[in-house]
């Protein structure tokens, strides 16, 4: 009978912590579903950031935003947050076929590969433009 009371015990204990972190919001879903979305987390990361296009990853696992300004944020998850960085000449980008490979030049914020789709080389050649020190905009990084 006590490993009975034990065993409901548990389960009780398993159902009520669970319905706590669905009641806090706790573990939801971590990607990014909209523009609307992406341009909340932009200007969470740098106020005044207008962004005038966006592309978002296939999978929702970050977006590239680009401002009436030339300037182009990555915005990724970092940790249990988001986190965005403007890119500067000292950014890095690969382009293969539909993925674009991002690198910021911060250790800590590291490498990110983003499935564009179709518009992967137009934004890729933004950020060539980057690195040729068109849009450089000094010491950028939010």
């Amino acid at each position: 009978m006590a490993e009975l009371l034990q065993l409901a015990g548990s389960i009780v204990s398993i159902l009520f912590i669970a319905w706590l972190a669905r009641f806090w919001r706790l573990g939801g879903d971590v990607r990014i579903h909209s523009e609307a979305q992406a341009r909340d987390i932009a200007e969470e990361t740098l106020c005044g950031f207008n962004p005038v296009d966006i592309a978002i990853d296939k999978a929702g696992i970050a977006a590239l935003l680009r401002d009436d300004q030339g300037r182009h944020m990555l915005i990724r998850r970092h940790g249990v947050q988001w986190a965005g960085r403007l890119l500067d000449r000292h950014s890095e980008s690969r382009l293969d076929q539909n993925f674009l490979t991002i690198g910021t030049g911060e250790k800590t914020f590291g490498t990110i590969t983003l499935n564009l789709g179709e518009q992967a080389p137009s934004w890729a050649s933004g950020l060539r433009h980057l690195n040729n020190g068109q849009h450089n905009m000094g010491n950028t990084h939010a």
